[in-house]
């Protein structure tokens, strides 16, 4: 419908009869949103924020392409994380990405998982709340060393 609003159609019933799937249900309301001033101008800038979406959508492409590519030598990890209920690939490729796979440098599963922010604080002291529920920022990744 927009393509043909670029190429000059103004027809609103003729550009209603372009609707697919679902939208065919609803000619009668796309006539009425079809009425109206739609010209030159308004073409062009249809057709540059077309042009924009299309851009970053081939950018959005390239850079998922490339994660892929860098992903590719963990595919052993992401689909043994992706078996976890409630992790799926893109979840997975989250935590290689900030955690990594060298568990070394975390001496307890209980430090992983309090630098991972998931350790429970405590928020109360002789029955009084403490805290704001900030989230404190992340501290970087403890460095591996000799134990």
């Amino acid at each position: 419908m927009m393509a043909a609003l670029i190429a000059g159609q103004r027809d609103p019933q003729v550009l209603a009869d372009l609707a697919r799937g679902r939208m065919r249900a609803k000619t009668d309301r796309l006539v009425e949103a079809f009425i109206g001033r739609f010209d030159d101008h308004h073409a062009f800038l249809l057709t540059t924020m077309l042009n924009r979406v299309d851009a970053l959508s081939a950018d959005i492409d390239a850079v998922q392409q490339r994660a892929d590519e860098e992903l590719a030598p963990f595919a052993g990890a992401v689909a043994a994380l992706d078996e976890i209920l409630g992790i799926g690939p893109t979840a997975a490729a989250i935590l290689i990405a900030e955690i990594g796979l060298d568990m070394t440098r975390f001496p307890t599963a209980a430090h992983l998982s309090s630098w991972a922010k998931f350790a429970p604080g405590i928020k109360e002291s002789a029955g009084r709340k403490k805290g704001n529920g900030a989230i404190r920022p992340r501290q970087p990744l403890p460095r591996p060393g000799p134990r």
